[in-house]
């Protein structure tokens, strides 16, 4: 079975510091020298993936996109500042996924079809959001994580990639992100912090358990194994909280230098594509059907 390989393209340093410590302000190169080294290990193992970028990062650095839909890997939205949908009226929303969906078409001179909400915010309040997204004109989402999450999560939405009626009329595919039920629970795999802090062997398990059913939904984000120290702004901010953010921070850099190992033992054992051939060969053969 082949596997969907996504990457969440977002600079680790600007995103926290809006979003824990209320400071504005651009991506850095790191966001570069952390995508440019996936995409090296990408063209080693002959895989193309779905990059979801943000698109302050595109505006900034629009030669990395450019990059990118050269090797042949599709281009996704993941929003324009890493804004959460629920902090979003649906009219912010709308001009947000939709300036950056024109910003990279028009980089890449492509059409784009898929989107990633930053954090997975769309869940059961937020479920608007796929209404704007047909409106706007993607044909698939991959947002919502099927668990009961304390930062996010959709409980018992449907684990498979399926077709969904709007109550808008429309309609949108949503390719949810991947889970693995023990003991009754729903529990997440297969990416991210998960796939930091979990040892390896529990990646592997889960998607072979997934595979029984599904195509699994791997992801992982740029900085997911950059060791490299902060910025001197970035640490000096670190600083003057007194403390407050240190466990946070540390939480967010650590095991990342297991990250790479376990992304190239994913790509020798298990077969990707995009995320876009995945949902392609998941609905064509049997169209709607509950996995």
């Amino acid at each position: 079975m082949t596997n969907a390989l996504t990457i969440d393209v977002e600079d680790y340093y600007s995103v926290m510091m809006r979003d824990w410590m209320g400071v504005d302000g651009p991506p850095t190169e790191a966001v570069v020298r952390n995508t440019l080294r996936i995409l090296e290990i990408l063209d080693e193992h002959g895989v193309k993936a779905t990059f979801f970028i943000l698109g302050e990062v595109a505006e900034t650095f629009p030669q990395l996109v450019r990059e990118i839909a050269a090797a042949g890997h599709e281009i996704g939205v993941h929003g324009f500042y890493h804004h959460q949908v629920f902090k979003l009226s649906r009219d912010e929303f709308g001009r947000e996924v939709g300036d950056t969906k024109k910003l990279l078409e028009d980089i890449t001179g492509q059409a784009v079809e898929g989107h990633r909400a930053p954090a997975f915010s769309i869940g059961p309040d937020t479920q608007w959001a796929l209404e704007v997204l047909a409106e706007v004109g993607f044909r698939y989402d991959s947002s919502i994580y099927p668990i009961s999450g304390r930062r996010y999560g959709w409980p018992g939405f449907r684990r498979d990639i399926h077709e969904m009626s709007l109550p808008n009329g429309a309609t949108i595919i949503e390719a949810p992100l991947s889970t693995v039920r023990i003991f009754g629970k729903a529990l997440p795999a297969c990416g991210g912090g998960y796939l930091r802090h979990f040892p390896y062997w529990y990646t592997r398990w889960a998607m072979r358990r997934i595979q029984r059913l599904r195509p699994s939904i791997v992801y992982i984000h740029p900085y997911d194994s950059d060791t490299d120290p902060p910025p001197a702004d970035f640490q000096t901010i670190l600083e003057t909280t007194a403390g407050r953010l240190e466990k946070v921070h540390v939480f967010a850099l650590r095991k990342r230098h297991t990250v790479e190992h376990k992304l190239v033992r994913l790509l020798s054992e298990f077969r990707f594509a995009p995320l876009r051939d995945v949902i392609g060969q998941t609905l064509l053969p049997n169209r709607l059907v509950e996995c």
